[in-house]
């Protein structure tokens, strides 16, 4: 594909990216609980893949990598003083000259908007708007982030828009129905040029809240009812776009920033470990490209991760990457359109924060540490403290990771040792003290603050959340 065909193109993009969905919680991913008719329907007629993964298995680093091509470590997104993920206030972000998918498009003329969870910043220097995208609506972090009748001393969850806070404490339940909303809105006076919609929901984080319509149909309870609310929103998008005759001219990326909190009976599938863990179940996760008359149907098992998209879909619409920032990514742009059968990726590095856990290579993941407490997540648990291990798993004959082979395939080993040093010298490891390499820092105010004050003489809708779940 050369740049003349690209530009010619310059193709609808939405990229949907949903809050702890698990690998096995999609129908078409072989979840028997949960109904997603519309996305079975996409990936039925588009490209569905078995080996994508995650950067992280936490969301903050795990969004910023996706944005910007990078590992986590690269941007300075390992860990956040001491803690996995970004928290309300706090004083770090992304740094403001890194280059992010929306700034991509927007060289190409495209028009950007994000709607739902950001979590890269919640300070003003951090918001969207200051990394490519012209506008912005939804929450700038995790929907546990707030008050609750068990922890009343939190901030009160900001709703925002562009830059403003427009709401404190919103419904919950209703806020899936304002983001279609405003995506639908956004297609519509944009269905004359090209656009980017990046659409981040807040299912299916914990705490649970879904419509009553959802609820009352599913069959895996809360859990369902917001996977249920999910498809239901995906498949107004699709609507929207056939009715403004953009759904053959609309690539429609459909993945989760992380596996699943729990497993709820079947939601990571076969896969071992859950969200925050380095086992497949935390990074593995659903990957759906849909482009009507343009893709192939069929499934791939090749290895790709989040971090390709950006020099992926800067392929497609026939842009440069700045040459001066180093980015992990490589493009995919062929694998994904269905036009090869190959990947340009055969590695792929587990980090859990700051320490490099494992590889992959291939079909072998040779595990080299392992967090002491990464048995099933937990937000508290204390970050970077690991221990040595020696594993080996075969992903592609034992997926679920449960025989050690380490001790059978020791040129394996010795090829994967190999990796895993030459990744400990260009981005680090906390576990070996390699805490020198070609990595940059995140983005630092000095004088960070909530975005919120909880006043008891507010009218809020919701005073506090009934329900406590933390994710």
């Amino acid at each position: 594909m050369n740049r003349e065909e690209n530009e010619k193109m310059r193709p609808n993009i939405i990229l949907i990216n949903c809050d702890d969905l698990g690998y096995g919680d999609l129908g078409c991913y072989g979840s028997k609980k949960n109904s997603t008719p519309c996305i079975d329907g996409l990936a039925r007629d588009g490209l569905q893949f078995n080996d994508f993964y995650m950067a992280s298995s936490v969301c903050s680093p795990s969004r910023g990598a996706m944005l910007t091509g990078c590992y986590p470590p690269r941007i300075g997104f390992g860990s956040f003083h001491g803690n996995r993920v970004l928290r309300p206030g706090d004083e770090l972000g992304l740094e403001k000259h890194e280059f992010t998918i929306a700034q991509l498009l927007k060289k190409a003329d495209y028009a950007t908007k994000i709607v739902g969870k950001w979590h890269c910043g919640d300070q003003p220097e951090f918001l969207p708007l200051n990394f490519g995208f012209d506008e912005y609506y939804g929450l700038p972090y995790s929907n546990d982030m707030c008050p609750t009748t068990e922890r009343p001393d939190r901030p009160p969850l900001p709703l925002i828009n562009d830059m403003e806070v427009i709401q404190e404490q919103p419904d919950q339940t209703s806020l899936t129905e304002r983001y279609v909303e405003k995506s639908v809105d956004f297609i519509k006076r944009n269905k004359d040029n090209p656009f980017f919609l990046y659409f981040a929901h807040m299912h299916v984080h914990l705490p649970l809240y879904a419509a009553p319509m959802f609820i009352g149909n599913s069959r895996n309870g809360d859990y369902g009812a917001c996977v249920a609310a999910i498809d239901w929103s995906t498949s107004v998008l699709v609507d929207t776009l056939k009715t403004y005759g953009l759904y053959e001219n609309t690539i429609i990326l459909f993945t989760s920033d992380n596996g699943s909190r729990n497993d709820f009976g079947e939601s990571n599938g076969s896969l071992r470990g859950t969200k925050g863990t380095t086992w497949e179940g935390g990074l593995r996760v659903p990957f759906i490209v849909h482009w009507k008359n343009h893709i192939s149907s069929g499934i791939s098992d090749q290895l790709i991760s989040s971090i390709d998209l950006l020099p992926s879909i800067a392929k497609i619409v026939g842009e440069e990457l700045p040459k001066e920032r180093t980015i992990d990514g490589v493009d995919q742009s062929e694998l994904i359109l269905g036009r090869s059968k190959q990947s340009h990726r055969d590695t792929f590095f587990y980090y859990m924060c700051n320490t490099l856990e494992a590889v992959r290579y291939e079909n072998w993941k040779l595990f080299v540490s392992r967090n002491r407490h990464s048995i099933e997540f937990n937000s508290a648990d204390p970050i970077d403290e690991n221990r040595e291990v020696n594993e080996l798993y075969n992903l592609k004959s034992d997926p679920g990771e449960t025989h050690n082979v380490f001790s059978e395939y020791p040129d394996v080993v010795k090829l994967l040792t190999q990796k895993i040093e030459l990744c400990r010298d260009d981005l680090g490891d906390v576990f070996t003290g390699q805490l020198n390499g070609n990595v940059r820092s995140a983005g630092f105010v000095s004088d960070a603050k909530p975005l919120t004050v909880y006043d008891e003489n507010h009218p809020y809708i919701i005073a506090y959340y009934d329900k406590n779940e933390i994710g």
